[in-house]
């Protein structure tokens, strides 16, 4: 990297001129592609990895429970700010604009249900629980004027911005806007560990100390599980821990995700990218490494406000080379799950699945519009009506990938309480009242529309054509 370190110098003279970022973001910036530079990854010694004790990932079940008198309840909201990433696009899912305004039940976004939910716990409990969104530059304008709908509500609504990093040209390592890319393809928000400088840098963590604020609970906005838990909360109070990451058991869809390990007597996360590539099998196993980081972290703000202060938090650097109008650029992330080794006293707890319902594909959609859950008070819970503890397995087809074409394809969502799996492919169209049940294929061959007529019952059925039906 000898080359490397000679480029730094024309890199920050390059940034120095970039007139859209603030000095803590040139700053941040510069101090991120050093560190890339210098090549100081950290190494992990695969036989120094310990699997963690019930100390250090705490067993749900083991945790007190809250006690049924609303003053201690008070007290415990009193302390907790709620902040959600709020900073990715619809893309994937072929929507414009900020994920959290997709609709994902009863005519309610993402935002709606959060706001709901904050809004009924402020209500009868008589506290002041603050919603924070992290915006990118991307999600920043649409949102300001989504939550102009709420100003009536019982949540003050916050929202800051996420830092915004020039992307670096990888030929010439420069950075890709002092280069003529002005428009919002020059930049990126260098990913969800960037959430600590951001939100101390905003003024919001001073001013949410100085309410008396202790716990900020970070949660992605698509996670419809995500919500507030006064157990845990109390845990952390009682317990003194400045950091806790929410994992629960992983399954085979699972086997990419994070997982938190004791090292060196510290427990930290364990990235799929930091594995040798002969501990890969290993490392997916849901043997040997039982449990996911969910990314529902809870961390203790003067704790935060001490580490970035003293320019402490040092995550991994998550190198995301891409290729944009022909042009080879690169995007240094961090995440701020792997911040969790700086904290003192950091645990994990082991959660139920149901804190983790994160919605990243249509298919998701699926599941959380249809009988296999009800919504009451902005909380999206299960049906008790479905035995098997797992949900079933969805594959959709690419004309299901957008939103707009997903909710065109079901004239209603259909019942699936007994279903295991489905896979649809092809050019399918779903009437209303269709019960799925067991296992479930339908394929549309190439150049023939099948419609699954309006009541229809499938169950462990095959169907090709409309002979099958």
């Amino acid at each position: 990297m000898a080359a490397a370190t000679e480029k730094l110098p024309q890199l920050k003279s390059a940034v120095d001129g970039l007139t859209e970022m603030s000095e803590n973001e040139k700053s941040g910036f510069i101090n991120l592609v050093s560190r890339y530079l210098s090549g100081e990854a950290q190494h992990i010694e695969w036989s120094k990895i310990q699997t963690p004790t019930d100390e250090i990932v705490v067993p749900y079940d083991k945790m007190a429970n809250v006690s049924q008198d609303a003053s201690e309840t008070k007290y415990l909201l009193d302390k907790l700010v709620v902040l959600k990433l709020n900073g990715g696009l619809g893309t994937t899912m072929g929507c414009t604009g900020p994920k959290s305004v997709i609709e994902v039940r009863d005519g309610l976004t993402f935002l709606d249900l959060i706001v709901i939910q904050i809004e009924n716990l402020n209500n009868k409990y008589g506290c002041k629980v603050p919603l924070v969104l992290m915006n990118s530059f991307n999600t920043h304008d649409d949102t300001q004027k989504i939550v102009e709908k709420y100003t009536k509500s019982n949540v003050d609504i916050h929202t800051f911005n996420q830092s915004k990093y020039p992307r670096v040209v990888a030929d010439e390592f420069v950075p890709w806007p002092s280069k003529g890319k002005t428009d919002k393809d020059g930049w990126y928000p260098p990913g969800h560990g960037d959430v600590f400088p951001s939100l101390m840098n905003s003024g919001k963590l001073d001013a949410f100390l100085s309410q008396g604020k202790e716990y900020v609970f970070v949660a992605n906005s698509d996670n419809l599980g995500a919500i507030v838990d006064l157990k845990i909360l109390k845990h952390l109070i009682q317990n003194k821990n400045e950091y806790c990451m929410e994992v629960t058991p992983k399954t085979l869809a699972d086997v990419k995700g994070g997982t938190l390990i004791s090292y060196e007597g510290k427990v930290q996360l364990l990235e799929i990218a930091q594995v040798p590539d002969e501990h890969v099998n290993e490392f997916k196993s849901i043997e040997k490494f039982k449990i996911f980081n969910t990314n529902n972290l809870w961390v203790n703000l003067k704790a935060i406000k001490k580490l970035v202060e003293a320019d402490a938090l040092k995550m991994e650097i998550i190198p995301n080379p891409k290729e944009i109008d022909g042009v080879k650029v690169l995007q240094l992330e961090t995440a701020a799950g792997a911040a969790i080794r700086f904290f003192d006293n950091a645990i994990g707890v082991n959660v139920p699945r149901s804190r983790f319902l994160p919605v990243k594909a249509t298919s998701d959609l699926l599941l959380v519009q249809s009988d296999l859950y009800t919504l009451v008070d902005g909380f999206v819970t299960r049906n008790k009506a479905r035995t098997n503890p797992t949900n079933p397995a969805i594959e959709l087809g690419p004309e299901f990938k957008k939103v707009a074409s997903f909710l065109s394809r079901f004239k209603s969502i259909p019942s699936i309480v007994e279903l295991d799996s489905l896979k649809v492919s092809g050019d399918v169209w779903f009437g209303s009242g269709v019960v799925l049940k067991g296992k479930v294929s339908v394929k549309a061959n190439s150049g023939t529309k099948l419609e699954i007529p309006d009541n229809a019952v499938l169950e462990n059925k095959d169907i090709n054509g409309p002979e099958d039906l």
